[in-house]
This record gives C-alpha cells, sequence and structure tokens, in this order.
C-alpha cells in the first residue's frame, strides 16, 4: 500500500543526508547536506534537477539549517534570499536567488552575485556570526516570525533557544528549554493557528507588537513557545508528545496539521504520525513510508498539495530517494491553492461581487472545508 501512496521520482543527483530545503514558487531548492556541499534546484513540473552552486570549500556541513528570509514588501518576487548558519562547524552564509531555470543569470552581469553562497554581512558589510562561542549548532532548527517577520528564533543543543534580530543583527533574547531532552535534529514550526489570530489582531490595533507562538517536538518533549516581543520574554507550554520518541525526521506543517516521516530511536523508522494543532492530539498512522528512513527531509508543494519526501539514510547508507504523497492520502480535507483559488472565483462567480485575491481568503477556505 505504501508504494501506491508514495510516487518515486528522479533520484537525487547525490546521496543527501541531514539537508535543508526550501520552497521557491515551482522549485525545491536543495541546499547541501552531511559533508555533500553541492546545492540543486528540483523543477516540480519537470522533474528534473539543476546545480546551483556549491558552498565554499572551507564549509564543513553537519546538521546545518537554512531558512528563507521574509520581503514583507515585495512577496511575488523573482528574488528570495537564503540564510544558512549553524552545524557542528558553525558557518553564516547568505545567498541571493534568482530561478536557474530562467537562463537568466548567464546573459546578465547584474546577476554574477547571486546563486552564490557569500558571508553574511550587516548594512555595512561586516562580516556577521550567528552563535554564540562555544554553543553547539550541530542539528539546530530555526523559524523566522514576529511582527515585522525580522526575528530568528534559533533552537539548539542542549536545550536552548535564542532570539536573533535580522534588522540590527544582533541577538537580543537566550533562554533555556524547561526540557532534559537533548534537543538536536528536531522539529519546530510556527503555529498557524495562532499566526492567524495574531495577523487579525494586527489589523485592529497596529500599533501593539503581537506575541509568536512556535510548536517543538523532540523525543519525548513536545512545547508550545509563546514569544512576547514587548516583554522580550517566553512562555513555555507542555505538549503530548507521540508514542514512538523518534528524532531526526522529516517534517511538514500544513494549516493546523503536522506530519512527520521515519525517524530515528533505537532503530530506523518507515512510520508516519500526525498531529492535530487543533484537538492537541497525536496519531500514528496506518500507512507508512516506503522503507525505513531517517535524516530526511520533507517539504509541500503548495501548488498541487504534494509532500516531497528528500534523501536521508535508510539501515545502511546514505540515499538518493525523492518520492511525494499527495495530502489527501493523509488528510482528506487539505486543499491545494488551486482548489483555493477555484473555489474563491465560484463564490465571486455566483455572489456577482468584484474582489481582490488576498491571501487570508486561502485560510478562510480551508477552515470552511472542515
Amino acid at each position: 500500500m505504501s508504494s501506491q501512496i508514495f510516487q518515486t521520482l528522479k533520484k537525487l543527483p547525490t546521496p543527501f543526508y541531514q539537508s535543508q530545503c526550501v520552497l521557491h514558487k515551482h522549485e525545491l531548492l536543495i541546499c547541501g547536506g552531511e559533508d555533500q556541499r553541492a546545492c540543486y534546484s528540483y523543477h516540480t513540473l519537470k522533474n528534473e534537477y539543476k546545480f546551483i552552486c556549491e558552498y565554499p570549500s572551507r564549509v564543513v556541513l553537519t546538521g546545518h539549517c537554512v531558512v528563507k528570509l521574509v520581503d514583507n514588501n515585495n512577496k511575488d518576487s523573482n528574488q528570495i534570499t537564503l540564510l544558512s548558519f549553524g552545524g557542528y562547524h558553525n558557518h553564516s552564509l547568505m545567498m541571493k536567488y534568482v530561478s536557474v531555470w530562467s537562463n537568466i543569470p548567464n546573459k546578465s552581469n547584474e546577476f554574477n552575485n547571486y546563486n552564490k553562497w557569500f558571508p553574511f554581512t550587516d548594512n555595512h558589510n561586516h562580516p556577521i556570526i550567528i552563535g554564540r562561542d562555544h554553543d553547539n549548532y550541530n542539528g539546530a532548527r530555526a523559524v523566522i516570525g514576529g511582527g515585522n517577520n525580522n526575528l530568528l528564533f534559533i533552537t539548539y543543543w542542549r536545550n536552548n533557544i535564542s532570539v536573533f534580530d535580522l534588522n540590527t543583527f544582533q541577538f537580543i533574547k537566550h533562554d533555556t528549554l524547561p526540557t532534559d531532552n537533548f534537543i538536536q535534529f528536531h522539529c519546530i514550526v510556527s503555529n498557524p493557528e495562532y499566526k492567524q489570530v495574531q495577523e487579525i489582531t494586527k489589523i485592529n490595533q497596529e500599533k501593539n507588537k503581537q506575541n509568536y507562538q512556535m510548536l517543538l517536538f523532540c523525543r519525548k518533549t513536545g512545547l508550545s513557545i509563546e514569544y512576547s516581543e514587548d516583554d522580550n520574554a517566553f512562555q513555555f507550554h507542555q505538549l503530548p508528545v507521540c508514542d514512538s520518541p523518534f528524532f531526526c525526521y522529516a517534517y511538514v506543517c500544513i494549516n493546523d496539521v503536522l506530519f512527520s516521516f521515519g525517524g530515528y530511536d533505537d532503530c530506523v523508522s518507515k512510520s508516519v504520525h500526525k498531529y492535530s494543532i487543533r484537538e492537541n492530539k497525536w496519531m500514528t498512522l496506518q500507512n507508512t513510508l516506503p522503507s525505513p528512513l531517517y535524516g530526511c527531509v520533507a517539504i509541500l508543494s503548495e501548488e498541487d498539495n504534494h509532500i516531497h519526501v528528500i534523501g536521508g539514510h535508510d539501515e545502511d547508507t546514505k540515499v538518493s530517494i525523492h518520492m511525494k504523497t499527495n495530502v489527501r492520502f493523509w488528510d482528506p480535507s487539505q486543499l491545494s491553492k488551486i482548489e483555493i483559488k477555484c473555489i474563491i472565483k465560484h463564490w465571486i462567480r455566483i455572489l456577482k461581487i468584484k474582489l481582490g485575491w488576498i491571501d487570508d481568503f486561502d485560510k478562510i477556505i480551508t477552515k470552511y472545508s472542515k
């Protein structure tokens, strides 16, 4: 049954273990892995890979983290900025990326500084290191949030959480997570339910900074983490955890549901688990990965509603596996962006109203569909 649910795609150009992946329109940007400096773009429509670049030779990748910076002024830009940091050998690099499928970089000198990793610098071109001396960032994970999407929340070994301001290029907060587990190669996501409330509140209280909430799961630790920008303070609340205390698994958060794939405890797992944020409940799903896997990465292709599971390590070696599965197999209530837009167009047509498209429609339709 698992082989029917997961569609095997073209193999990765090289094995990727503990890789990082970022979505950009129809591209999945695969950014290095353990002892693997190459970066590739996978085109979801073409089922093809293109080489982007390599990390600098001095950079040793083991347990690094890559995030996409948020441009509040131009969400539809063809250009994005990636930030790579952490790992066992800590580094701080950035890349301005334009699609390698457009061939623009080959035609214009304007793009000579694109699609390459450069030192992360401040507004005066001074190098910035994200990290504290003597701290271990191997397996660190991070999310970007805050009222202006300028705060980088970093969680890392052993039980640390830090807030780095991407506008001032400084750490503004360090705290300790209330857990005895080692926090490493774990799951941390923004709480989409809380974020929607936050966006509505911002409209009514433009001048007030809002709280930001995240969810963290690792082994036997489950935490709801709330950060107040006004007080620069954290609040932590315990959450239930899955019966299987795995870590180093792939995960993806879709609306109010979190999925985890594979992982490692005393053995390699092929299990798939589902956590409902709204119900605050974990489920072990009947269907599984085709084979045991850990150190893989999962990412949602929003347009066609497919989850991609990329790379990893099976029971013996690093693998070049790339497969995808439709979200509907795991949660029938989840709609793709294309389906949501079709519903909106139908509503506009039958109601005979003139209405522009806003992102909040996605959230309204998702709630309505349930």
